[in-house]
């Protein structure tokens, strides 16, 4: 999900920003906030799906997206799985067990 601009050239800009070639400034609407999320999509070379949050932030406010964080969403659409704030609070055994956790449960149905 992308969310506010962590790093925009006019707020905080960080020099990997600078040497990475990935300097925008904060977005003035949805359509500039797209164009840029488009763009860290390219950059980074995502292999999954992403999802634009709306200007206001709302699904950030919702979920406590910010700085990072991985969730698991189960077969029911409920949250199975909320790390803690990334990417240090990061545990990939936590989330596997997770994972693990789900799939058992939807066999077992």
């Amino acid at each position: 999900m992308y969310i506010t601009e962590a790093h925009p050239s006019d707020v905080w800009q960080m020099q990997s920003n600078i040497k990475d070639k990935v300097v925008f400034a904060s977005p003035k609407n949805e359509e500039e906030r797209a164009f840029i999320a488009g763009a860290c999509v390219r950059k980074l070379g995502l292999k999954f799906s992403a999802v634009l949050d709306e200007f206001g932030n709302s699904t950030e406010k919702a979920y406590t997206g910010w700085p990072d964080r991985m969730y698991l969403i189960d077969s029911r659409g409920r949250i199975a799985y909320k790390s803690s704030r990334g990417p240090f609070g990061f545990k990939p055994q936590q989330l596997g067990a997770a994972i693990a956790q789900a799939l058992a449960m939807q066999a077992s149905k």
